[in-house]
């Protein structure tokens, strides 16, 4: 037979012996599309001699679209969506208009990004996948949730919010990922990943409890499936057997800044090599179908007998082949090509007119950066970008004269692991976030990505440190709540000598909430075996990276921030000194009043206490470098020598302030006159925006600190005015 894409009416000959269809898609032709058609070849289908199971064996290969778009730099002509407002206003569109949409819809993405920065690629390999789900489906009725939420910027524009694209991810404007309190067709809020079947689940049999007929997407792509909750929610879908469309975005990228150095990352695990070879079953789907409708006519008492009939249908038609996502009960239907309209509305046509098809799982396959030439090409994709020239997709990056936190870790930890071989580093499908490429660079037998999974990367880490190794677990500060039970059980209280490097910590800016690091202090500073510790600059941090090292007899960890560093003078080969544990410094010397400062938070301190100084108030600054265990001899000497203790850091109220407060009070050294403050982050939420106003919204610039100060010692208002408060 000859190998052919796959379409709705026909096949077009390719090349070789194969084809590709979907249980779905109609074959009542064999017409060859017309030569004026915008033609895709991302899907290829090998052959599999198999004509009496009907199955397909199926490779994937990249394509190109045939049709040129143009990015001239200047605001693209938008005919067809100047006339979306929402999606209802798509509901007459034919598929040469919808076709039209989807380009000018690509062309509107890579303009309005191109303006402000934000996830390119993401956005431009689901242009189609949108278009098609909201020409098909009834938002905000149907629920569509996009799984992390990068891809989700061609959904805010046909759903309301194109006249704010310009403001995505900066202060008061949209944010960069679905949320559900800024428009109704958000229908869950995301930014960490694999969460979208679980909360499509419930949505689905809530939906049933509540008698309601509306439809239920979740879109998730091949990355996030590496997530355990992924499967767990699969499994439960299967059980439960409620109406739920899940699509699965198969890009063979994991959506995160996870480029190597030497080029982009695919998503690490089995689930990645078995999405080029899974199989579609049309006699499977009919026979299950079946035997699902006689199982409702002969009532409750037949469960048994069905289970007995389902496995039975799998052993005849299914075999070893069948596809693994029909093995947790969900119908498979794919793999499709996710850049082809015509196939993308067909079947989800076809599934929307099912009154029962319980859990539905349908594969597209796409390409991230898709009909942007330059995304194309770039070893990231243009995944996360800053503002940058259209035409060549030169991004236009400001030169700093200092290197992120993140690189100084990275630098720091090769320069650790070259000294000794039983470092080894592990990271979440992170190695461009964590800078951990760097070090994947240098030892790749000694970096392992474990996927979209920190609770696997804690414990693999606990395994890897009770043979000897000694491990450094780099994951956001965010990120590694999900792991956090792992963290306690596995970890401390077993005792074993993991490094946890928490990258994100505090306030991170544009990418808002979801990825604020502002609990890791409370949650880590809580457990009894752990060493905690925060530097206040770029070469602190080095020292803690070797502190961590040394360490060899209990967990440990250690915060830092987005952005760059301070400009200090660096250790020899970035090579870190280990720190006394538990020792805090003094940085500078006042007589009335005291700043700790726990973390980066320190600069603010120091600038704070330089506005103070104007005014003719001494103020001693302190880094106190570790929560746990606190220096308790530094804590002693600031309160019994200052009228004014002010505690500061980056972080969420039960941390660092926290610590010390129990600390001051069994001591009884609240029992006088010291006058004591925590400044800590609000117990609220802050909105993305630019880091440097959310440290305003926060109350902890060095504006605040100073007049946090002057309130407590009855400062006048032209003391105010002198620091500009």
């Amino acid at each position: 037979m000859a190998l052919c894409g796959a379409l709705r009416g026909g096949f077009v000959p390719v090349a070789q012996n194969g084809y590709i269809s979907s249980s779905l898609l109609s074959s009542s032709a064999n017409t060859i599309m017309p030569s004026n058609k915008r033609k895709f070849t991302g899907i290829v289908a090998v052959a599999k001699d198999n004509a009496s199971n009907e199955q397909e064996d199926l490779a994937i290969v990249n394509g190109t679209a045939s049709v040129s778009l143009k990015y001239s730099g200047e605001k693209p002509k938008t005919p067809i969506l100047d006339t979306i407002n929402y999606p209802i206003h798509m509901k007459n569109l034919c598929l040469e208009e919808l076709v039209h949409l989807a380009d000018e819809l690509r062309e509107e993405i890579v303009y309005t990004v191109s303006k402000t920065g934000g996830h390119l690629s993401s956005s431009l390999g689901v242009v189609e996948l949108t278009v098609s789900l909201h020409h098909v489906f009834n938002t905000p009725d149907d629920k569509i949730i996009w799984d992390v939420g990068h891809q989700a910027y061609p959904h805010k524009i046909l759903t309301g919010r194109r006249s704010r694209m310009r403001t995505i991810r900066q202060t008061c404007g949209l944010a960069g990922f679905p949320k559900r309190d800024e428009s109704v067709h958000d229908a869950f809020g995301a930014g960490h990943s694999s969460t979208s079947i679980s909360a499509g689940l419930g949505m689905a049999v809530g939906r049933d409890l509540l008698g309601k007929n509306n439809h239920v997407v979740a879109v998730i792509g091949d990355g996030a499936m590496t997530a355990g909750q992924a499967y767990e929610a699969m499994n439960n879908a299967g059980y439960l057997d409620s109406n739920l469309i899940i699509v699965l975005n198969d890009n063979r990228q994991v959506s995160l800044p996870t480029a190597t150095l030497d080029g982009p990352a695919p998503p690490v695990g089995a689930l990645s090599r078995s999405l080029t070879r899974l199989q579609t079953s049309r006699k499977f789907r009919e026979l299950r179908e079946a035997a699902k409708g006689v199982t409702k006519h002969l009532g409750d008492k037949t469960h048994e007998l069905a289970t007995k009939m389902d496995t039975a249908i799998k052993g005849m038609v299914g075999g070893q082949g069948a596809s693994m996502f029909e093995e947790l009960g969900l119908y498979y239907v794919g793999p499709i090509d996710g850049h082809n309209l015509e196939d993308l509305v067909h079947v989800f046509d076809k599934i929307k007119a099912m009154p029962a098809p319980g859990p539905v799982l349908v594969h597209i396959v796409t390409e991230k950066g898709k009909g942007y030439p330059p995304a194309e090409v770039a070893a990231d994709k243009m995944h996360g970008v800053v503002k940058f020239d259209t035409q060549t997709g030169k991004q236009v990056k400001t030169k700093t004269k200092t290197l992120s936190y993140t690189q100084y870790f990275a630098d720091s930890l090769v320069a650790e692991a070259k000294e000794d071989e039983k470092i080894v580093a592990i990271h979440a499908a992170m190695g461009g976030g964590t800078g951990l490429n760097t070090f994947q660079k240098v030892f790749p037998a000694r970096c392992f990505d474990v996927g979209i999974a920190e609770q696997h990367a804690v414990t693999f880490a606990a395994g890897l440190a009770t043979e000897g190794l000694k491990p450094f677990c780099a994951i956001y500060s965010s990120f590694l709540q999900r792991g956090y039970d792992q963290v306690v059980h596995d970890v401390d209280l077993q005792k074993i000598p993991v490094r946890f490097a928490m990258d994100r910590a505090g306030l991170v800016g544009a990418d808002g909430p979801t990825h604020c690091g502002a609990f890791d202090t409370a949650f880590m500073a809580c457990l009894p075996n752990m060493v905690v510790m925060a530097p206040s600059d770029e070469a602190e941090l080095m020292h803690m990276v070797a502190t961590a090292a040394a360490i060899d007899d209990r967990p440990s960890c250690f915060r830092y921030p987005r952005g760059n560093g301070i400009g200090t003078l660096l250790p020899p080969n970035s090579k870190g000194t280990p720190l006394e544990v538990g020792r805090g410094r003094v940085i500078k010397e006042g007589s009335r009043v005291a700043l700790l400062g726990y973390g980066t938070i320190v600069q603010s301190c120091l600038a704070a206490s330089e506005l103070l100084q104007t005014i003719g108030i001494s103020v001693t600054v302190a880094d106190a470098r570790f929560c746990k265990p606190l220096d308790g001899n530094l804590i002693k000497k600031l309160a019994n020598e200052h009228d004014v203790l002010i505690t500061v850091e980056e972080a969420s109220i039960g941390g660092f302030s926290s610590h010390v407060s129990h600390f001051l009070a069994l001591n009884g050294l609240l029992d006088g006159n010291l006058k004591w403050r925590a400044m800590t982050l609000p117990d609220r939420y802050i909105d993305h925006g630019a880091q440097s106003d959310q440290i305003e919204e926060a109350g902890l610039s060095p504006k605040h600190i100073a007049a946090t100060v002057l309130s407590l010692i009855g400062g006048s208002k032209e003391m105010l005015h002198a620091v500009n408060v």
